[in-house]
């Protein structure tokens, strides 16, 4: 079994909602931990990366795997897998400087919308607002990887090309790339 540290570039603001809101001024806010920091949840991680999987070996026409992505990732719609996902977090050197001169909340920023009918005209009762990350990089790993995965798994990160809610309308464009255990601060 091998450890993958990978980290995830995002280039524009993102977001990877909590499900809660904050009343009338933002209907949708960003998932945060007990610091109020930014994270991406190990479980998202891990289906963006399975997808990205799957279609890496659909694309390269690789001999059917499903078995050893399933033991990998655990069967669809169940958490079992062999495959560990932690949640991909600030690198440990931002977390204290930002801690460190209590800057969370310079980290996010609200976007709103609104819909818009048929005759160009906003709809009534349709304003929405989002709390959004600003770009940053994260890191993370996925531990207890089979090593014939581990090649696979790296190679189709770069398939991820984006993240989070709103994908389709410009955020959350980022870059998975693997790095050294090293490489995470």
């Amino acid at each position: 079994m091998s450890t993958i540290y990978y980290e995830v570039e995002l280039f524009s603001q993102w977001h990877c909602g909590s499900g809660l809101s904050a009343g009338a001024d933002v209907d949708a806010l960003v998932i945060k931990d007990k610091d109020q920091l930014p994270f991406i949840p190990g479980k998202t991680l891990k289906g963006l990366v399975r997808e990205a999987v799957e279609n890496y070996l659909q694309f390269t026409g690789q001999p059917d795997m499903s078995e050893k992505v399933d033991k990998t990732f655990g069967q669809k719609n169940e958490n079992m897998g062999k495959a560990f996902f932690t949640n991909a977090t600030l690198p440990e050197n931002e977390i204290k400087a930002i801690k460190g001169e209590g800057l969370q909340r310079y980290l996010y920023n609200k976007v709103s919308s609104t819909a818009i009918g048929g005759d160009g005209v906003a709809e009534d009762h349709c304003l929405r607002s989002m709390e959004t990350v600003v770009p940053c990089t994260l890191v993370g790993y996925i531990k207890d990887v089979p090593e014939d995965m581990v090649e696979i798994i790296t190679k189709s990160f770069g398939l991820i090309k984006r993240l989070g809610q709103k994908r389709n309308r410009g955020l959350g464009r980022c870059e998975f790339r693997k790095v050294e255990k090293g490489g995470i601060q």
